[in-house]
């Protein structure tokens, strides 16, 4: 069902955009205050010139529905939300052994949500390049106090446990978690699909080929964009067929995850393709390589404020979830853009 794509184009925010949906000339998008006036009506490898929303053929209608409805929130609050992200792993990228200890954890995660998080995502497995494999026992070591500890100190924040072990998922859903972030969307783990099919619980599905230890093998691509949602699509389909509801389903185009850095910033300058698939967008690009090839800067605990300048390419979807280490300058970034967008 993924042959045909839209891409939207000429996007227009706030009055303006109402106004020109009042004149039949743009279309509203998904949940937000944004609307575009053309489209891209892809077709296998094989794309139109822009096509003004009123010329559309009858035909893809169907297709450009996807992009007009209203996507579900999966469970948590609607609208941006900043999603602040706490390792629990002595080998991150960019904050190695900084939250490692429980202590320092939950005094981390109680600033994400004071500086304006409104999620909160652990993780206790690297999943960088060339990482090392931990067992699922030890990465619930490393996540099960943090998580009980923060589910009873801040019974309301939702809280996100980013795994792709079973175990752990059960675990973590047992002690509180809301989210579970997997990033081999429930490919890694043959018991993931059926658990979470018994639960109620949010479901981050993120595109990567391979492993984090051979991904980087795996980054040849026809049109990067296209085929990035096409092959979550193929997981959201996998997902439901399993009994996951749709509407419990979110998508994150796995930024670093086996593409290079010609891919990366195809696939953020078409990030808004991703609105085909119906589901709430996870935009993870906190202190990636990608950012500091783009800034040349190589210390990533100095790369936030390229971050907050990529992740709001995400803003038109409405309701994203922005993954970031630095919860209190995207927080900033995302009240500037509905302030001056009108949101």
């Amino acid at each position: 069902m993924w042959h045909r794509l839209v891409e939207p184009m000429g996007f227009l925010f706030g009055p303006m955009a109402q106004e020109a949906i009042r004149q039949g000339v743009a279309l509203p998008f998904q949940n937000s205050t944004a609307a575009f006036t053309a489209v891209l009506l892809i077709e296998g490898d094989s794309a139109s010139g822009p096509v003004p929303v009123g010329a559309v053929p009858h035909a893809w209608l169907p297709v450009m529905q996807r992009l007009v409805s209203p996507v579900p929130d999966a469970g948590l609050p609607a609208g941006p939300l900043v999603m602040g992200i706490l390792n629990t792993t002595p080998d991150s990228f960019s904050c190695a052994g900084q939250h490692y200890h429980a202590g320092s954890a939950l005094q981390a995660a109680e600033q994400m949500v004071r500086d304006g998080a409104g999620v909160l995502d652990i993780g206790g497995e690297s999943t960088r390049p060339g990482a090392a494999v931990v067992s699922p026992q030890q990465e619930w070591e490393r996540v099960g106090p943090v998580l009980e500890g923060l589910h009873q100190s801040m019974p309301d924040v939702p809280l996100s446990v980013d795994t792709r072990n079973s175990l752990v998922m059960e675990r973590a859903l047992a002690a509180g978690a809301r989210v579970i972030n997997d990033v081999s969307a429930l490919g890694h783990d043959p018991a993931a699909l059926p658990l979470l099919a018994k639960q109620q619980c949010g479901v981050v599905l993120m595109h990567m080929r391979g492993t984090p230890q051979t991904m980087e093998q795996h980054t040849h691509y026809t049109d990067v964009a296209c085929d990035v949602v096409r092959e979550l699509g193929q997981r959201v389909e996998a997902a439901v067929e399993a009994g996951i509801a749709r509407e419990r389903l979110m998508v994150d185009p796995g930024f670093g995850f086996a593409k290079t850095q010609e891919q990366n910033v195809v696939l953020l300058r078409r990030i808004l393709l991703l609105a085909n698939l119906g589901c709430r967008v996870v935009c993870a690009l906190s202190r990636k390589r990608m950012i500091g090839t783009l800034t040349g800067v190589a210390d990533p605990a100095q790369r936030d404020s390229g971050t907050v300048a990529a992740s709001l390419m995400a803003m038109p979807f409405g309701n994203p979830l922005l993954r970031v280490h630095a919860v209190a300058s995207m927080a900033q970034g995302v009240r500037v853009w509905q302030g001056v967008q009108g949101g």
